[in-house]
């Protein structure tokens, strides 16, 4: 069975909203209290949890489409690429060339286990 391009792009999507997740974890972490409440009640932690129910929706809708687990979850790998972007946007966090060749690395592997 041949993968749909619309379950590689709602994987792809799935990664993006992974990797604002991610980061919205982070920054609200960052601002959390320490409590209970603090936590329940933060706007970035349940922007966080938002984005990881978006991204159960997204792998639900991709999967029903047709697509293939050994396809599409390589694809899901991406989140690692979209957080770094997120981290040099928000934190200045530096790409290094090791990064990028990683980067590239996902991306290659992604690409063979397509085919």
């Amino acid at each position: 069975m041949k993968t749909p391009l619309i379950s590689i792009v709602f994987f792809l999507l799935a990664a993006l909203f992974g990797a604002v997740g991610q980061f919205l974890y982070k920054s609200g972490a960052e601002s959390a209290g320490g409590t209970i409440a603090g936590y329940l009640l933060n706007p970035r932690l349940l922007g966080g949890v938002v984005c990881y129910g978006t991204v159960m929706v997204l792998f639900v809708a991709a999967f029903k489409k047709g697509g293939e687990l050994s396809t599409l979850y390589p694809i899901y790998a991406t989140t690692f690429i979209f957080a770094a972007l997120i981290a040099l946007w928000a934190y200045g966090t530096p790409i290094k060339p090791v990064n990028v060749g990683g980067m590239l690395l996902l991306v290659a592997g992604m690409y063979f286990m397509g085919r």
